[in-house]
């Protein structure tokens, strides 16, 4: 029967700091890109509902222009039964029939002066959403400018770094391999608590190098003894000493 080896806490708390180192170099690469993929999301999102804004505010004047020329064509309309209902009065044959010309002129008449209006009134909605149109523009061309000018800089940290982080990608999922699952699980959730993601940290001037409170020296004895995994009381991240800190490295 095949026996599994057991790890001392030594080589526990060396596979946990190369981790860690593993891990810290590629926060590196995600500080130097800096806020730059967020910032650069945000923008690509802004732009995508200040287009849509401009497209319907395009859509919105063409709806405007359609009424306005319905309108000029209701007027030449009313303008050709008017010269019509002119001529016939010429020959009207009596009272009647002279008034009933003289109404349906009357009518198609107000029915130029409220079309005439309406295309007045259309025509000032078209040049307030043409400035709102134009700021729109102006905005956008500004908004995409700046998204070009940040992809560029994050595609060129990216190009500067691409090797580099893929590399320690593989480093990380083969650190990851080689932790106890327990701590490995204990360490990924201190990592989340703390935005440096430091989870492992050595005794530095005899205080830890996390939170940076005072370690009492029989802890300290107790941690170069590598005989325990020994976390800090006040932040709660793992302590080593710093011989064993500066022995492992991310490689």
């Amino acid at each position: 029967m095949a026996t599994v080896k057991e790890f001392s806490v030594e080589e526990k708390l060396v596979s946990l700091l190369r981790l860690q180192k593993v891990d810290s170099k590629l926060d590196e690469i995600e500080i130097l890109k800096g806020e730059l993929p967020m910032e650069v999301k945000d923008l690509e999102d802004e732009l995508e509902g200040l287009n849509t804004r401009l497209s319907n505010l395009e859509d919105e004047i063409k709806g405007i222009e359609a009424f306005i020329q319905e309108k000029k064509d209701y007027i030449k309309e009313a303008e050709g039964l008017i010269k019509k209902y002119e001529k016939q009065q010429d020959n009207v044959k009596n009272n009647r029939e002279y008034e009933a010309i003289t109404k349906e002129i009357e009518m198609q008449t107000l029915e130029v002066k409220l079309n005439e209006k309406q295309i007045k009134e259309a025509a000032e909605k078209i040049k307030e959403k043409s400035v709102v149109l134009e700021s729109a523009q102006k905005t956008i061309q500004e908004k995409e400018n700046n998204l070009k000018h940040k992809k560029t800089e994050l595609e060129k940290i990216i190009s500067d770094t691409e090797k580099e982080e893929k590399q320690f990608e593989k480093e990380s999922k083969k650190a990851c391999e080689e932790v106890d699952p327990r701590l490995l699980t204990a360490y990924e959730k201190i990592r989340k608590t703390y935005r440096n993601g430091l989870a492992v940290v050595s005794i530095e001037r005899d205080s830890c190098g996390g939170c940076f409170n005072v370690i009492p020296p029989q802890r300290q004895a107790e941690i170069r003894q590598r005989k325990k995994i020994i976390v800090c009381e006040h932040c709660g991240r793992i302590l080593v000493d710093a011989e064993l800190f500066e022995a492992v490295s991310a490689k």
